[in-house]
């Protein structure tokens, strides 16, 4: 049985006339043919074959997680939970998949908007061709049998191959190549313009069909759906998505002092931070994300305050790292919820004054705190910042 290969162009612009390459391969997985066409054209040719499809390096949003060794309900769990700092923003909109754990406890992580999967599932069905599995681009290169990284440049990005499960694409081509010569590793190149280093083993340019697909893919999001019936299967994936990724945020929150809890909270803090160098001090690394994201997408100017009340809550009220349930900054106001069992640091007034010697009320209410300025921030403080 042979099998049918295509290079997507990106989703955003896919149409039936779109020019990708394709490629044939027999049952050993080795290349028999290939070449240039449309949807259109393969379509008229061979309707009704199944295909593998391998998205464009824009298309393939790939992260790797180092997770413990949990029950299989439990990682899906905790990649949702972890998906919304890769993403920074809701997940509603988006199809994630991720991989097993392996042996060294990495689970690959893939994501896409809905939007762009279904779209493709339109043009495959107008195309009368069928979807076998749908993949980042990376999948299509094959892997070393001593799981040496296989690379191949396409459209000016890296792929790189590690193992059956564990790719990467990188945008920036040269920092990446450097980064991965400098390990001291063998790398294997395929196709031509391989660089002039004794590590790098060049591979035939044919070999970057050839690799074997993973046993999980995007695919999920893209397979036909009839009528009403795929429109309620699309809402209860939802659901059930979002209330998972409530659930464990939930449970990780009430379970912060197991050591695992711990390490994905240190994660999603830094992740918060590199996206958003500003902030003085990550509490809550969603929330806060989160506020940013609104701050921007509102065209609010500055802060309006925020960072001085987080640098200043932070600084003065320690027993709230690690442990809010909400965050939530508006009209000018900082509302700290912390989690039940949390100790609220009432009788302690130190906190209190320190905060009023900083120019900031702290306000007691039912579920926490509020904290709002009483007067201009020092240039003093903006100075150090």
């Amino acid at each position: 049985m042979t099998a049918l290969r295509l290079a997507l162009p990106p989703l955003e612009t896919l149409t039936l006339d779109s020019p990708l390459e394709f490629a044939w391969l027999d049952r050993q997985g080795k290349l028999t043919d290939q070449g240039r066409g449309s949807l259109a054209q393969l379509g008229q040719v061979h309707k009704g074959v199944a295909v593998e499809c391998y998205l464009h390096p824009r298309d393939s949003l790939l992260a790797s997680l180092e997770l413990p060794n949990l029950p299989p309900a439990r990682i899906q769990a905790a990649v949702g939970c972890a998906a919304q700092a890769l993403i920074l923003g809701g997940c509603e909109s988006m199809h994630i998949v991720h991989s097993p754990r392996d042996a060294e406890g990495q689970v690959q992580v893939a994501w896409l908007q809905r939007a762009l999967l279904e779209h493709l599932g339109t043009v495959l069905r107008q195309s009368g061709l069928k979807l076998h599995g749908l993949y980042p681009a990376a999948y299509c290169l094959p892997v070393d049998a001593t799981q040496a990284p296989v690379v191949a440049v396409r459209d000016e990005h890296l792929l790189m191959r590690r193992s059956q499960d564990r790719a990467q694409v990188h945008p920036a081509v040269d920092a990446a190549l450097t980064e991965l010569l400098n390990s001291g590793g063998v790398v294997h190149w395929v196709g031509a313009a391989a660089p002039d280093n004794a590590l790098v083993q060049s591979l035939p340019e044919d070999r970057a069909w050839s690799g074997k697909a993973p046993g999980w893919g995007l695919h999920g999001a893209v397979q036909p759906m009839a009528g009403n019936a795929g429109g309620w299967g699309r809402t209860v994936a939802c659901m059930v998505l979002a209330v998972a990724v409530w659930a464990v945020g939930l449970n990780l929150y009430a379970a912060r002092q197991v050591e695992q809890g711990q390490q994905l909270k240190a994660w999603m803090a830094q992740r918060v931070k590199q996206a958003f160098p500003a902030l003085p001090m990550i509490l809550n690394p969603l929330q806060q994300a989160r506020q940013q994201l609104a701050l921007r997408e509102n065209g609010a100017p500055g802060d309006s305050g925020f960072t001085r009340l987080v640098q200043q809550a932070g600084s003065a009220m320690p027993f709230m790292v690690g442990s809010l349930q909400t965050l939530v900054f508006e009209h000018g106001e900082l509302h700290l919820s912390p989690l039940p069992g949390t100790p609220g640091g009432g009788r302690d007034k130190a906190w209190q004054l320190s905060l009023t010697q900083a120019g900031v009320e702290a306000t007691a209410v039912a579920d926490g705190w509020v904290l709002k300025t009483t007067g201009p921030q020092p240039l003093a403080e903006n100075d150090s910042e």
